[in-house]
């Protein structure tokens, strides 16, 4: 026969568990291979930031540097080096707008979730207790600057309008002849997909493209556009990896060619 409960009875407490998870996978590896890939990359793009050198060899021009708007800029024949910082800026050139496309990434909602659990432990897995005490959100500094990432994504979809520039002078030989393709070429051509399409996966950009639409049926082309981008979002975790693999492979590419490691080999 079944009992039956009180109607003021309290409810049954929380389980009394003790350890601080459960779990018997190895639920600790995705956040270190997330720390190892994130610390490898910020040291190779600090040292190659900071260098001022070597990044341009002729058609290619890093993406790091890209656009280069310092007075300090190696002279690029047709390239995105515009003087409107003069030679007062004692700085690499990269550091002046590098900052865009990082605070893109930074503020992006994949990217925080990916340092938030490996760098900050914040919690580091599912069903993990993580070691902070107390909880503030992104109402403080700095977290709370998270909240320009729409800002941040305008600002690169800016930059990546220029680097879409920069593939197309890749068609150029050294002379700056047109009508040429070098393994580099293939190599921008590959990067320029990645970054847009890493982009517009954004979260603010499917949001600018129908967020605030009530009714789809009034703005068929947004709604369109807006089922497009939301597929695309799917994959946003896998195209921010890729693209910025993408990104320190181009760099790397133009540091060799501007070293005279070995010259672009040309397809025609």
């Amino acid at each position: 026969m079944a009992t039956e409960t009180a109607p003021n009875a309290a409810p049954p407490s929380r389980a009394a568990i003790g350890a601080r998870h459960l779990r018997t996978d190895r639920w600790w590896l995705a956040p270190t291979v997330t720390v190892l890939a994130l610390l490898t990359f910020i040291a190779y793009a600090s040292w190659r930031a900071f260098s001022q050198a070597d990044y341009y060899a002729a058609p290619y021009v890093s993406p790091f540097y890209s656009p280069c708007l310092a007075e300090a800029c190696e002279p690029m024949r047709g390239g995105p080096n515009v003087a409107l910082v003069g030679d007062w800026w004692p700085f690499s050139p990269a550091l002046v707008i590098l900052v865009f496309p990082l605070g893109f990434r930074l503020t992006c909602y994949y990217y925080r979730k990916a340092y938030y659990r490996s760098f900050w432990a914040s919690p580091p897995a599912c069903a993990v207790a993580e070691p902070h005490r107390s909880y503030s959100g992104e109402r403080r500094f700095p977290l709370i600057l998270n909240n320009a990432h729409r800002y941040f994504f305008y600002a690169s979809a800016l930059i990546a309008g220029v680097l879409t520039y920069d593939t197309v002078l890749g068609f150029r030989n050294e002379e700056y002849a047109w009508g040429h393709m070098g393994v580099g070429t293939l190599l921008f051509l590959v990067n320029i997909v990645l970054v847009w399409a890493y982009t517009l996966s954004c979260h603010s950009c499917r949001h600018v493209m129908g967020g605030r639409l009530r009714s789809f049926s009034r703005h068929p082309v947004r709604y369109r556009l807006w089922t497009w981008i939301s597929r695309l979002t799917g994959h946003h975790m896998a195209l921010a990896w890729a693209s910025l693999a993408s990104l320190g492979l181009c760099d790397l590419y133009v540091y060799l060619l501007a070293t005279d490691v070995f010259s672009d080999p040309q397809l025609f």
